[in-house]
């Protein structure tokens, strides 16, 4: 029988990465926590089921032993878990990079592309990222800039502030800057080209790869197109309001602001929950209850409905994800 899962994050530690991830959404760790991968399938960073009878099991063992029947329908079209959710700290920059999409990661990788949704949680003064370019350029000299480290003259700096969206469509160049904290939404794949990484060297000591004639390939070498920083319309529902940031074939996801009982839950799909501000109580139709606090991840198989409860006085903030 399903049941809702409240899951433990595999734990990044890489070198761009803070400390905010332990400190303030208290997951464990002895050092720098870049990543939390709070909903994953991904052999790189399995997510752990924390409470009940499949307790110490990965999230993909968990689904192995119920079926399709606890993903849905919607999900279950695709020939993979499909979606990989985080939360990343960066202290520091992180490399300009772009993601194929799954036709190419398909044929050149043998595994699936990479679109994702980033929403700024935090960001200190003055941070900035990386989106797409700030004109279009030719693939010619797109390949000269890599070579000549010339590429940041040609890219779309965006200041950012709490709340605000971006959609990285496959193709989009990107980076995230120094100083901000992001939840990312991401189909569930790990392969990423690399344009430039400032000269930095990793834990080896040797500069870290590019994979230029890659990145060449798959990369839009124009300004982005899609709308991006503070979007996204709010309403009012019973129980608080919700906002919708993105929806594409491969993910839906909105922010649920719960200042009192909502419902939540999907018949077709799975839902993934992840508390990003205060505390929540979660309880199905049969009684079971989940508490989940700042930083915690809960997994809703599909076909149950769940009651989301929150403090008029101090609302949780929800990061609300299902395939539509």
């Amino acid at each position: 029988m399903t049941y809702p899962l409240l899951l433990k994050p595999a734990i990044k530690d890489y070198l761009w990465g803070g400390t905010r991830l332990k400190d303030e959404f208290g997951y464990e760790s002895n050092g720098i926590t870049a990543e939390a991968w709070v909903l994953s399938c991904h052999r790189d960073g399995p997510s752990i089921v924390q409470n009940g009878e499949l307790a110490g099991k990965t999230l993909e063992e968990a689904l192995s032993i119920w079926g399709n029947s606890a993903i849905g329908k919607k999900a279950s079209r695709f020939p993979y878990f499909p979606i990989l959710i985080k939360l990343i700290d960066a202290k520091d920059r992180l490399s300009i990079q772009v993601h194929p999409d799954n036709d190419y990661a398909m044929r050149v990788e043998g595994g699936f592309g990479k679109t994702e949704m980033w929403y700024v949680v935090d960001s200190q003064p003055g941070a900035q990222l990386i989106y797409g370019f700030n004109k279009t350029i030719s693939r010619e000299e797109f390949r000269r800039r890599i070579e000549d480290n010339t590429i940041t003259e040609v890219c779309n700096f965006v200041p950012v502030k709490k709340g605000d969206v971006f959609f990285i469509e496959a193709g989009t160049l990107h980076a995230i800057g120094a100083g901000i904290l992001i939840a990312e939404v991401q189909q569930n794949s790990n392969t990423t080209y690399r344009v430039s990484d400032y000269g930095r060297l990793g834990a080896d000591g040797k500069p870290r790869e590019l994979h230029i004639g890659k990145a060449v390939d798959v990369t839009v070498t124009a300004p982005p197109t899609i709308p991006y920083g503070n979007i996204g319309e709010t309403r009012e529902i019973p129980g608080g309001h919700v906002r919708n940031l993105s929806s594409c074939e491969f993910f839906t996801t909105s922010v649920l602001t719960v200042t009192g009982r909502m419902a939540a839950g999907r018949q077709d799909s799975f839902c993934s929950l992840l508390c990003l501000e205060g505390i929540c109580e979660i309880e199905t139709d049969n009684g079971e209850k989940l508490t989940l606090q700042k930083g915690g991840s809960a997994f809703i198989p599909a076909g149950i409905n769940v009651s989301l409860k929150g403090n008029p006085e101090s609302p949780a903030e929800l990061l609300y994800t299902y395939i539509d």
